[in-house]
């Protein structure tokens, strides 16, 4: 963010812009915010330091922050008063502040000084008669001393002048009287001196020319006008001339001469050719002051267009032009070769013979020059040589003025504006190239037309006062002095006792009434003449206010302030300064009284609100007048806009938040690069930010907001950077070219504020893919020049794409193209494959070779093929193409397989062997496809491969279905990977069957199918039965009544058993189980009687094996060897012994002999 000049102010051609803050030290101690900023300080009188329409004054002191920036700054200024002026702002009169700048510290520039001067001066001038009192005359305008006219319009002699009474006018012309009533062409306007001479009915211009001078006459008084010479404009034509060509020699200097005819002012000289083509001026070429075309050497390309001078004249505002030049250039080198043009050395490569630097202009090793002090200082030299030589100034024993030096014409004219005496000296120009240098000094004199130190004052004095009129000057020669009272000598007035002439002084003593006159003051030497009037004027004036009454003044907190109150009086009245109607006079401290009565109040606070009052006093009475001040708070951005980087096509927020003080009102607007900025629709603008959206390249630049309100304005500028790709690379060139290589090179483009990181090289070839552009090479972003290997047979057109962090750039336009010669390949075809497309058959693909691998015309490709492991000769054939399909093969049997480039300069070398197969088929089925059942929850599944798998194998499909009787479920498919081989299924219920399928598959397809069903569980008739008489009524009843039956039989071996009976048991002891026993491979057994029956109520397991259905109560071993045990479905396993003695001391704990099973075998 930029803080530029900040405070102002609504005004009209009495505000005024302030001096440094410095150097009034108006706001001394104190910082808005941490010596972020300091005021300057606010000035109000009418007629004091005037900005000018523009506001170019107020504006030369801003400092630049970027270049330009205080010169673009008046058109803020111009925006700020036009928007003024259409509110109605008012000036002081109506009691508006003046503008204020607010700028960061630092070191006052030269135009503060000047306007601290003018200040000063205007505090002590002199004070104006109102004109309702008599007076002499005043000159108030008058034309320029020299006077130069349109001789296609009237003539205007300007003279202006007031005075009480009106002032008369009269004119002489070459010091004679011009009596303007004998010339019916000449008038003067009413009221006033001015002069027309009409030509409307005849006449010519030049019979007026002439010095003139203006008197203007009261009974007071003669006032005089400045000695104006009339001049008409002259624009002669060029005389005829036949020029004939002229002949150089290449490398050597000439000059064509312009020779201007004599015009007034002197016309501007520019050269074309004669078809109205601007002459390309350079450090070679170019125009000097006096008009001439210099060439430093001549090149051959210098003949190809002529060259005409030309002359504009400025009031005619014709051009004149002269015959054109042609030249003919003799050379060594006939060959106008443009490729020479950007060559390092193009003197040599023409065979141009160098030579040392020689002056052209001027002549010689040295030279003078004479300037007048406030003019501009040109000095030019002009240098020949091959090469072109370089121009460097100096200054002996100093450094050049850099504020008021810059270097024109390609450093061939040094100009010095503004010159004073400390410019005088001697310079020296030095013009060098590589073969040596050499020097002109100029000796410049600085002489000076006479300029004003203390010019004299209009001096009004009461009866009986003293007073003086003082004429000083300066100048080179010294300047004389003549003093005249009312247009004539001094010396041939009448004497006066009263008046006393001492050099250049006048001093009176006891003035009277009869002391009233107008003197001129006269001071010249040989460059000019300065012409001042001065009246005295003796009056007897009780004081009188001049400014309106009861004013109110707004201003702002912290700046210096100036209260104005315009008095008159005879003798000169002294004023004084009163606040709020009391207190003791105003001077000292925060306040001080300027000699013409203005109040300054240094730093203004909040408590300097209130009523001022003004008293002026002299021995003729008093008057008064009263201002009343109002104090505002500042204007202040105090959250800035910040200078920001972003990239192209994202949104940007410029923020400015602003304090003000409340009662006045507040505009923000914005400024880009110091214009008015328009919103678009891509735009936003908010109370306090601007949000851009979707930025461009064209939003690039600096943003400020204005923050203002009637009394001031407060400015904050941020820039804005836009990333944007980089522009094109142009201007490729070709270079070094070889068999194998070339050299590229290129220009880079502007890489839009982003650094290019990277180049992209690409080509493009007109045989394989024309108009098909491929990446070649990629370069850092600091070359612009690169070595790129190339491949035979290719005709080569290559472009360049920069890259940066934002993108690519377009492409740059194509270079020229080039042809490499051509060779046997180097390489073979890539990606080569063997696959069958159908069971007997294999296609052979690879990928065709590009452009820069083909190496050669009618590429081709040699393919080769055999079984794999017979030995039996190769087959072949050549294909144009990139594919060639092999017929009448065996399924899936292996191939050798050979491809191999071949172009019309040879064979590529010699291919890789690669493995192919023919076409696949239908896998055959998978062998030993098993199903088990190790429990009721799980079905196992396990196969092997297909014997004939007639391909490579992707995987294997297993469809499945439970059933239930003639009841199907829904079918599930599961796919395995060729190298699963087993599977188990979750059985949803212990009921249903289900039926596998399992098929193979290869990229053909699904094979044949091996089928297999799950084992049926036991009983399944039974099961299904009782699942349908579950529910009927006599089957619960039926149920009922065994429940009973049990209860009795449990009752009754209660009470047997409480009796001491005995349980039969079966005779079979410590008789282990044999090998015939039935038992399954996880290691259960069955329990069955010596009949091989199963006990009621049990089940065939999926094996054949019976099992026991699970009960609530299970038997008990009783036997000295062992437990009892039970297997898996609850089944009793073991031999039962009776023990007599376990059966007294347990029988009534064993829950065994209360269980049914055991009642039943006791009744048994």
């Amino acid at each position: 963010m930029r803080r530029l000049a900040a405070r102002g102010a609504a005004g009209d051609a009495r505000e005024v812009a302030a001096p440094g803050a410095d150097i009034w030290d108006c706001a001394r101690g104190w910082s808005p915010s941490s010596s972020r900023l300091t005021d300057l300080c606010a000035l109000w009188q009418p007629g004091v330091f005037l900005p000018s329409a523009d506001g170019s004054r107020a504006s030369a002191g801003v400092g630049k922050s970027r270049p330009n920036e205080a010169e673009k700054l008046s058109t803020v200024w111009k925006a700020h008063i036009e928007r003024h002026k259409a509110s109605g702002a008012r000036g002081l009169g109506s009691g508006e502040q003046g503008l204020v700048l607010r700028m960061a510290r630092q070191q006052a520039p030269p135009w503060v000084h000047i306007a601290l001067i003018l200040f000063l001066l205007s505090l002590g001038g002199a004070i104006e008669i109102p004109m309702d009192l008599t007076q002499p005359p005043t000159i108030t305008k008058q034309s320029v001393k020299d006077h130069i006219v349109d001789p296609r319009d009237n003539i205007l002699i300007e003279c202006e002048a007031k005075g009480n009474p009106a002032p008369s006018f009269h004119w002489t012309r070459n010091s004679r009287f011009f009596n303007i009533a004998k010339d019916p062409r000449v008038s003067m306007r009413r009221r006033s001196g001015t002069l027309v001479i009409d030509f409307r009915s005849g006449g010519r211009p030049e019979e007026y020319e002439g010095e003139y001078q203006c008197f203007a006459r009261n009974k007071f008084g003669t006032a005089l006008s400045n000695r104006i010479r009339l001049q008409v404009s002259k624009s002669p034509l060029w005389p005829k001339e036949n020029l004939d060509p002229v002949v150089v020699q290449e490398g050597a200097p000439l000059t064509l001469q312009c020779n201007p005819p004599p015009g007034l002012p002197s016309p501007v000289i520019f050269w074309m050719s004669s078809s109205m083509e601007p002459i390309t001026q350079d450090k070679r070429v170019s125009q000097g002051h006096n008009g001439d075309l210099y060439f430093s050497n001549v090149m051959l390309q210098d003949m190809q267009t002529d060259y005409s001078c030309n002359a504009r004249f400025h009031f005619t505002h014709t051009i004149q032009q002269k015959n054109p030049f042609t030249l003919k250039v003799l050379t060594n080198n006939p060959y106008n070769d443009s490729s020479l043009r950007n060559h390092p050395d193009i003197y040599s490569a023409r065979g141009v013979a160098e030579r040392t630097p020689s002056f052209m202009y001027p002549q010689g090793t040295s030279s003078s020059q004479m300037v007048l002090r406030g003019m501009d200082l040109l000095l030019e030299c002009i240098a020949s040589g091959v090469p072109t030589p370089d121009i460097a100034w100096y200054k002996k024993g100093g450094d050049l003025p850099s504020n008021k030096a810059k270097f024109e014409n390609f450093n061939k004219a040094l100009r010095i504006t503004n010159v004073s005496e400390e410019d005088s000296g001697e310079y020296f120009c030095l013009a060098s190239n590589k073969m040596g240098s050499i020097r002109h000094t100029i000796s410049v004199r600085v002489k000076a037309a006479p300029y004003w130190l203390d010019e004299p004052k209009n001096l009004i004095l009461a009866p009986g006062e003293d007073g003086r009129l003082v004429c000083r000057a300066n100048g080179n020669p010294k300047p004389t002095v003549q003093w005249m009272v009312n247009g004539e000598p001094l010396q041939s007035a009448p004497p006066n006792p009263n008046r006393e002439v001492a050099g250049d002084t006048i001093i009176f003593r006891d003035t009277q009434i009869s002391s009233r006159a107008v003197y001129q003051c006269n001071t010249s030497n040989e460059h000019g003449y300065l012409l001042a009037n001065a009246f005295v004027s003796v009056l007897d004036v009780p004081p009188r206010m001049l400014s309106a009454r009861n004013q109110l003044i707004r201003v702002i907190l912290y700046n210096r302030t100036r209260l104005d109150c315009p008095f008159f009086g005879s003798p000169i009245p002294t004023l004084r300064w009163f606040k709020n109607g009391q207190g003791s006079n105003l001077d000292g401290g925060n306040y001080h009284v300027y000699e013409n009565g203005s109040l300054e109040i240094k730093m203004i606070r909040k408590e300097d609100q209130g009523i001022y009052t003004c008293v002026a006093t002299n021995i003729l009475g008093k008057a008064e007048n009263q201002v009343r001040l109002e104090v505002k708070d500042p204007t202040r951005i105090y959250r800035m806009p910040e200078d920001q980087v972003a990239k192209r096509g994202t949104t940007v927020q410029l923020e400015c938040r602003v304090k003000h003080d409340p009662s006045l009102k507040l505009t923000v607007s914005w400024l880009k690069d110091d214009e008015p900025l328009y919103i678009g629709n891509r735009m936003k603008k908010e109370d306090d930010s601007l949000t851009i959206f979707g930025v461009a390249e064209r939003d690039q630049g600096s943003y400020t907001c204005m923050a203002s309100t009637e009394l001031d304005q407060d400015l904050a500028k941020a820039y804005l950077t836009v990333l944007g790709r980089p522009d094109r690379p142009r201007d490729l060139e070709l270079t070094d070219l070889a068999e194998r290589s070339v050299r590229l090179t290129w220009i880079p483009g502007d890489d839009n504020n982003s650094p290019i990181t990277d180049y992209v090289v690409q080509f493009e070839e007109d045989q394989f893919q024309p108009g098909v552009w491929h990446d070649h090479s990629r370069f850092p972003g600091s070359v612009n020049s690169a070595v790129l290997h190339l491949s035979p047979y290719v005709n080569y057109q290559f472009r360049v794409i920069a890259v940066n962090e934002v993108g690519s750039s377009h492409p740059s336009l194509p270079s020229e193209r080039y042809r490499t010669s051509g060779a046997p390949p180097e390489s073979n075809p890539s990606d080569v494959k063997g696959e069958g497309t159908r069971k007997n058959n294999m296609e052979i693909t690879w990928t065709p070779m590009n452009a820069t691998s083909a190496f050669g015309p009618n590429l081709r490709y040699i393919v080769k093929w055999r079984r794999r492991e017979t030995r039996e000769t190769w087959n072949n054939v050549t294909v144009w193409g990139s594919r060639y399909v092999v017929g009448q093969t065996p399924v899936y049997v292996p191939y050798e397989i050979r491809v191999q480039a071949e172009n019309d300069f040879g064979k590529g070398p010699e291919p890789d062997t690669i493995i192919g197969y023919s076409g696949e088929d239908l896998p055959s089925a998978p062998r030993r496809f098993r199903v088990r059942q190790p429990n009721l929850e799980t079905i196992n599944l396990e196969w092997d491969h297909p014997e004939h798998p007639n391909g490579i194998l992707i995987g294997y499909i297993l469809r499945y279905v439970p059933f239930n009787g003639t009841k199907l479920g829904k079918q599930m498919v599961e796919n395995f990977s060729p190298n699963q081989t087993k599977f188990s299924v979750q059985r949803a219920d212990p009921v249903s069957r289900y039926r596998f399928s399992l098929s193979a598959r290869t990229q053909v397809g699904s094979g044949e199918a091996a089928t297999e069903e799950s084992p049926a569980p036991p009983n399944e008739a039974y099961t299904n039965n009782q699942a349908d008489i579950a529910t009927q009524g006599w089957f619960i009843g039926l149920m009922c009544a065994i429940a009973l039956l049990v209860l009795i039989l449990l009752i009754v071996c209660f009470i047997k058993r409480s009796r001491g009976g005995k349980y039969p048991v079966r005779e079979k002891k410590d008789v282990p189980l044999g090998p015939e026993d039935p038992k399954e491979e996880d290691g259960s057994f069955d329990y069955s009687d010596e009949d091989n029956k199963p006990l009621q109520g049990s089940q065939t397991s999926l094996d054949g094996t019976i099992k026991q259905q699970e009960s609530d109560d299970s038997l008990v071993d009783y036997g000295e060897g062992g437990e009892g045990q039970f297997n898996e479905d609850g089944s009793f396993i073991g031999q039962y012994t009776v023990k007599k003695d376990k059966e007294e001391t347990e029988g009534n704990e064993s829950s065994e002999a209360t269980s049914p099973v055991n009642a039943i075998y006791s009744l048994a």
